[in-house]
């Protein structure tokens, strides 16, 4: 009975050591593609990124975001020439995993306590 506590215990050890892969930094540059469900439909999102400028092309309009990177994994996005009182709020953006040209991200409103997930592609 000691010997299965033990390996038990061992066990716990090992798994709660695990820490997912982030390469941040591959991430700070380069062309992405975003999908998302919006009203029911699955659309895409491209973005251009270099280390302080985004900009987001979908459904054939563009619009550009300042990037203030916070450490390594997150950063602040706010757009430059926002349009609504919504659009001047920043949003607080989180690399939680990269796996090769893919990182998962969690994402919300500066200050906010609600947060959404997203995966997106690096294509270039």
């Amino acid at each position: 009975m000691k010997q299965i506590a033990f390996i038990f215990c061992c066990s716990l050890l090992f798994a709660s050591c695990y820490q997912p892969e982030r390469n941040c930094s591959n991430f700070h540059v380069g062309t992405f593609e975003f999908e998302t469900l919006l009203n029911g439909e699955l659309v895409k999102t491209t973005f251009v990124r270099n280390d302080s400028i985004e900009i987001d092309y979908f459904e054939g309009k563009s619009d550009t975001a300042s990037i203030r990177w916070i450490n390594d994994c997150e950063y602040i996005v706010q757009k430059v020439n926002p349009k609504s009182m919504s659009e001047e709020k920043a949003i607080h953006m989180k690399i939680l995993t990269t796996d090769n040209d893919i990182y998962t991200f969690e994402y919300g409103l500066v200050g906010a306590t609600n947060k959404q997930r997203g995966t997106a592609k690096k294509i270039k």
